[in-house]
């Protein structure tokens, strides 16, 4: 049996940013690793999650997930081998999805563990497409946003994880239209080659609202919000009557200091009589079996494609988490320790 380490590194968050995280917001600081408990599982992680709801738990206050703790490991999704093991029905070599990233290795009740087959998908994929990720866009498009065929799409924070997803899903159910905004023309390029996007286009090109009503000409039926702000005002005013608005994520938003400008057009979900809800993919775990069996069928017969944009090393998983937050990501972002 190979030793264990005496210990490990893991992210800490050190203080509460204000506005922008900056290093001296966190610390990278070795942490003991021992041989687990009764019922428990020593894990060696290999790739972690940094996803832009870290953030708001980086900020002090009641949110429907805790904050982070200072001077505590910080902590997100993450695929691993076992390395050591306690628990019934787990063995040293297996691989785990679970929710303690940002480290080395983590220690933990096996219950808090779920098995995954690196035979059956690229272990990265368990983060994503196969993952919270691709769940969040199943259950923010077919479930919150209520959509149907013939419906038309618009995606903002196209190219990221969960927009990439939730505007091909729109496709294979027979979406009339799907656009998507992205930050830069690469990635607009890729949203219509790759993804098969109808139309997309580069937000920091001009204005959003215009933008929008040249690929929509006809207007919109569903609108998949990852940004806020000027996107969901822009969205707004192209929606048809009785549309339906999915509040994913407000990316925009997540460091300002001050209160955003828009949406100023509020007035008109009241006069179009639009549904607007926010979503929290714990609530829709229920669809959690329906998800992989359509999931894996449209990634079988290549109607579906994922990307991931993978940061090498623990040393570098700040700047990932920053990354993410600027859009320097393309799909998901993932931190690989597999070294």
């Amino acid at each position: 049996m190979t030793a264990l380490p005496a210990s490990g590194r893991a992210w800490h968050l050190v203080s509460r940013p204000e506005g922008w995280p900056v290093p001296d917001d966190v610390a990278l600081r070795e942490i003991p690793v021992g041989e687990p408990g009764e019922g428990r599982i020593l894990v060696r992680n290999l790739y972690f999650s940094v996803d832009p709801y870290m953030r708001s738990r980086m900020n002090e206050g009641k949110s429907y997930v805790p904050p982070f703790e200072l001077d505590r490991p910080m902590d997100g999704g993450a695929v691993g081998e076992v390395v050591a093991s306690a628990a019934d029905g787990f063995a040293v070599g297996d691989h785990v999805l679970h929710g303690l990233g940002w480290r080395e290795y983590a220690e933990f009740p096996a219950s808090h563990a779920v098995k995954v087959d690196a035979s059956q998908a690229p272990l990265p994929a368990y983060l994503g497409v196969l993952g919270v990720t691709g769940l969040t866009a199943y259950a923010g498009l077919f479930e919150t946003a209520s959509f149907k065929e013939g419906d038309a799409v618009f995606v903002s924070g196209a190219a990221g994880a969960v927009g990439s997803i939730v505007g091909q899903l729109a496709k294979i159910k027979g979406a009339s239209r799907v656009i998507g905004s992205a930050g830069t023309d690469e990635k607009v390029e890729l949203l219509r080659k790759e993804f098969g996007f109808d139309a997309a286009f580069n937000y920091k090109n001009g204005s959003v609202k215009e933008q929008l009503k040249a690929a929509a000409p006809d207007g919109i039926d569903v609108y998949f919000d990852n940004v806020g702000g000027d996107h969901l005002e822009a969205a707004i005013s192209r929606m048809h009557n009785f549309g339906r608005i999915t509040l994913c994520g407000m990316i925009a938003q997540y460091n300002a200091t001050e209160p955003p400008a828009a949406p100023r057009n509020m007035t008109q979900v009241l006069t179009k009589r639009l549904r607007m809800q926010g979503m929290i993919v714990m609530d829709h775990m229920g669809l959690r079996e329906q998800f992989v069996k359509d999931m894996a069928g449209w990634l079988a017969d290549g109607s579906l494609k994922h990307q991931e944009t993978v940061v090498e090393g623990i040393e570098n998983g700040f700047d990932a988490f920053l990354g993410v937050m600027r859009g320097a990501n393309t799909g998901k972002m993932i931190v690989s320790l597999d070294r």
